[in-house]
């Protein structure tokens, strides 16, 4: 009779899940990099001219010069624009495989533009490769109907019915929580203002772009039109802080992260300091115990420079607007000492790829292998 061995037949849902996210993450790192680098040589080539706004549309009428690093930054964002459905889309396809792909793309579409982040977006993959594998397994076609399947009813039916969870299921509560998030922060403006940096900072460093970070920022906004600049001041100190420690701590202790996050560690920090706190997601996909990591950062980092004096009077979080910062050594202080935080935090929390593996064949060895009786 045949041998049934625990290890050697489908993987465990933590295992497909682990794998699922991590095939996202290393379709979406090119889009990631190439929107980093690009929108890096704008900003930075802007910076020379004294511009810290070069993605203003004011600028579609200047010289030449300007005009093109505009453009540049424009490129950029587009790269990074897709990042969100390339996720979803290539977790749909470790589920799902290529019929997957469509529903996911644009059930991560949805989730950008419902502003839903990056959670959204992981969300919107796992949603549309369940529901795709489920078209498959229930939907029997006659035999001159099945080659319609993968090219017409998957990406037909899979698409319509994720965007149909996203739209209203997943994006309805996020929007709520959203808006009951930034009256929340609204009603603390009076409280004493390192608690409020801290909660604004910690809120950014959650999710990266997401809802939650998306309430705090739109909340110090809000506060920043009235003349209060604390708030922004926290927050633009904590949109960078993930970014820079995460990519610094693959350049210090690379052997700790596997090749793909070395990877996008040199485009984290490239990201951190030109003002884009969405470098830091793929550790956080990688491992979601980073995101504890980067809560308690940006909050020291945003309650420290709010509490030392430092005043941010522009919504400019990248090094360009930091000069231009009223205390500006202590603005950049509390930059390097939360970003340090979440550098030796990430050594807590990522072991290295070859520990890793020796963790995961223990656990195989571990487990129990059952022979079938003859």
């Amino acid at each position: 009779m045949a041998k049934f061995q625990g290890g050697g037949g489908k993987p465990s849902t933590g295992a497909e899940v682990k794998n699922a996210i991590m095939t996202g993450v290393s379709w979406m790192l090119p889009f990631v990099i190439a929107g980093a680098v690009i929108m890096g040589i704008a900003r930075i080539g802007a910076s020379m001219y004294g511009i810290d706004n070069i993605w203003d549309a004011s600028h579609e009428q200047a010289g030449l010069v300007i005009q093109i690093l505009h453009k540049f930054d424009g490129f950029g964002g587009l790269a990074l624009s897709l990042m969100l459905p390339v996720v979803a889309g290539y977790i749909s396809f470790a589920l799902a495989n290529k019929p997957g792909i469509a529903p996911g793309m644009v059930g991560g579409l949805l989730a950008s533009n419902l502003g839903t982040g990056f959670l959204g977006a992981l969300a919107a993959g796992f949603v549309a490769g369940y529901i795709v594998r489920a078209l498959i397994k229930y939907i029997k076609l006659p035999k001159a109907l099945a080659s319609a399947g993968p090219i017409f009813i998957l990406p037909v039916g899979g698409t319509l019915l994720t965007c149909i969870v996203m739209a209203f299921v997943i994006g309805t509560p996020l929007a709520a929580l959203n808006h009951g998030m930034e009256s929340w922060l609204l009603s603390m403006s009076g409280t004493n203002k390192v608690l409020l940096a801290a909660v604004i900072g910690g809120m950014v460093g959650f999710d990266l772009g997401g809802p939650v970070n998306k309430a705090a920022v739109t909340t110090a906004m809000a506060l920043l039109a009235s003349g209060i600049y604390d708030p922004n001041t926290a927050a633009q100190v904590a949109i960078i802080i993930p970014p820079i420690g995460l990519g610094i701590a693959t350049l210090m202790w690379a052997k700790r992260f596997p090749e793909s996050l070395r990877e996008a560690g040199k485009a984290s920090t490239l990201m951190g300091l030109i003002g884009v706190s969405e470098g830091a997601i793929p550790f956080a996909l990688s491992n979601p115990k980073i995101i504890i990591v980067n809560v308690v950062g940006s909050a020291v980092g945003a309650s420290m420079a709010v509490g030392l004096g430092a005043v941010n009077h522009a919504p400019i979080s990248g090094f360009y607007g930091w000069l231009a910062v009223n205390s500006w050594p202590v603005y950049v202080l509390s930059i390097a000492c939360g970003s340090a935080i979440v550098a030796g935090g990430s050594l807590f929390v990522f072991r290295g790829a070859q520990e890793d593996a020796t963790h995961e064949n223990k656990k195989e060895a571990a487990a129990p292998k059952f022979k079938a009786s003859r």
